[in-house]
């Protein structure tokens, strides 16, 4: 009588745990492109129907997979930047058998206004901050616009107020008045003696130039009132400036 007691209690302490789990089942599925049909890596999958709800990311092959979820309806929800969010409510899930989905996300058109752009150079205030007066600041594009400059930034300078070039055969230019050789010329801050080929000694100019704009960057000319840093200047100076890549 005792062991079928203790047989009973046994058999009715396994009857009501068996009783007390919940059925469950594996959800898992591949997230794809509408139209290229190729896998979607680093969505996102959520089953929002448990609580708490559950989460999960898609591998490099667009693959995700939930395991021991309650049997049921569920409602999945996948998100993924750039595509529409894609919802799939009231999924049923069996005991019997995994439920496998392939959910296919379109792209997120997004419309938006026109953006313009526009760069503005101020010509009246030099790249030297202790340039203050009598110093313009010019760009690669104007060596490129100014008649006759082609690409010169020496043949630039004779279109501003107050500079003529010397001789049609040379690069020389007389700022004000002054000696082509009172021109300081100057290469990332250094002072070069002539930016030209076939120059004379002593003298600022020659015959071809050898600047090109397309190694310059945005620089400065100063015709007057130049800074500590231009001792030997007297008529003007040429601080060019090198693109950097």
């Amino acid at each position: 009588m005792q062991k079928f007691l203790c047989f009973s209690l046994l058999f009715l302490t396994l009857y009501f745990n068996s009783s007390a789990q919940v059925p469950s089942q594996t959800i898992r599925g591949t997230v794809v492109d509408e139209i290229s049909k190729i896998p979607i890596p680093g969505a996102t999958v959520i089953i929002s129907s448990l609580d708490p709800v559950q989460g999960a990311a898609t591998d490099i092959n667009g693959e995700f997979r939930f395991s021991n979820i309650p049997v049921g309806n569920h409602t999945l929800r996948f998100t993924m930047m750039g595509y529409e969010e894609v919802l799939r409510p009231n999924m049923v899930l069996n005991s019997g058998k995994e439920l496998i989905l392939q959910i296919r996300m379109r792209e997120k058109i997004v419309m938006t206004k026109e953006v313009t752009i526009t760069a503005e150079l101020e010509k009246n205030k030099p790249l030297n901050e202790m340039s203050l007066v009598s110093a313009r600041t010019f760009s690669v594009e104007e060596t490129r616009k100014f008649a006759a400059a082609v690409n010169d930034p020496a043949r630039m300078a004779t279109s501003f107020a107050g500079v003529v070039g010397t001789d049609d055969g040379n690069n020389n230019i007389s700022i004000r008045g002054n000696s082509p050789n009172a021109l300081q010329w100057r290469m990332e801050g250094v002072e070069i003696p002539s930016p030209n080929h076939f120059s004379f000694p002593g003298t600022a100019g020659g015959g071809i130039s050898i600047l090109s704009a397309q190694v310059l960057n945005n620089s400065d000319f100063l015709t007057g009132a130049f800074s500590a840093e231009y001792g030997n200047a007297l008529g003007g100076v040429f601080d060019l400036k090198l693109q950097r890549k």
